[in-house]
């Protein structure tokens, strides 16, 4: 019997909701970032193995909107829940339960769906430690089950897969099973390009960061690929901060980019980056759907 299903996973922002999924399709399509409001879209990632396939969303971390990006995010999380076969809730290894934690399981008190909850990075943790949190989850009895893991060093990922296979209905292989995301080559690399920008940038200006990527064409040779992209920012200040003195800071974003493009493509890439300044895109409804948020 071929089993199939949709899972989605979710968490508050640096969770290790993009490391966990990566790690499983073993490519890198969500991006990985130490800062809030990495993943934006719900991006669709693909596990097949012989008698099963598993199709992952990656979602938004869930967290109360301050802008109009930050509403269509948080629809885009909520909604994913009623239309799952699985709900994957990821928390860390911390004792707390915080205010954002607490907030997404007042969001899934109400769902029939079966839930895993994940307990990331025990790699930083201890037994005793892991054991009382386990203990503290299991008390709430929402959980189908509790699996304690580190998506960094791959703990526990085999058995977090085969609860999923125990729950998934019967049905088709929705994807050829070489496919292993639903995303277009040009939002990736748009992606990899804006992880390379926050991981280089400061603090205030990531969350305002859009990239466009203008056009990819191919040389007669074959032999190298030329991508052309835009950064957009809110501010001038922003942009003078992105492009840094000389031209270094965007050099830097452009070269580590190109790396996991050329990793991601096959060949060797030409990456051309500009910046431009779009004021207080994400507080405007329109800017944030013609950006692509709808």
């Amino acid at each position: 019997m071929y089993r199939s299903g949709f899972v989605t996973v979710i968490g508050r922002p640096n969770v290790g909701k993009s490391t966990l999924l990566n790690h499983i399709i073993g490519e890198k399509i969500s991006i990985i970032s130490d800062k809030p409001q990495t993943t934006r879209n719900k991006i669709q990632l693909v596990y097949t193995e012989e008698e099963c396939q598993i199709v992952f969303l990656d979602t938004p971390g869930i967290q109360r909107p301050k802008n109009k990006l930050g509403e269509y995010m948080l629809r885009v999380s909520k909604s994913t829940l009623e239309e799952v076969d699985v709900v994957t809730f990821m928390v860390d290894e911390s004792m707390e339960t915080g205010r954002l934690d607490s907030y997404i399981i007042e969001q899934l008190e109400g769902i029939k769906t079966p839930i895993l909850l994940l307990i990331n990075k025990i790699d930083r943790s201890n037994r005793d430690k892991i054991d009382k949190l386990i203990l503290k989850y299991e008390d709430m009895n929402m959980f189908t089950d509790i699996i304690p893991i580190s998506a960094v060093n791959g703990t526990n990922i085999d058995r977090y897969i085969q609860a999923i296979k125990k729950l998934l209905p019967e049905g088709p292989q929705y994807f050829p099973e070489d496919m292993i995301t639903d995303q277009p080559e040009r939002l990736i690399i748009s992606e990899i390009v804006r992880e390379k920008a926050l991981e280089n940038l400061q603090e205030e200006v990531p969350h305002g960061i859009f990239v466009s990527i203008d056009s990819i064409s191919e040389r007669k040779d074959k032999e190298l690929i030329d991508v052309h992209a835009t950064i957009y920012c809110e501010k001038e200040s922003h942009k003078g901060i992105i492009i840094g003195k000389r031209g270094q800071m965007l050099k830097e974003i452009g070269k580590t980019a190109r790396f996991d493009i050329e990793k991601l493509l096959g060949s060797q890439v030409n990456l051309q980056l500009w910046v431009k300044v779009e004021k207080n895109w994400r507080e405007k409804e329109g800017k944030v759907r013609y950006f692509g948020y709808k």
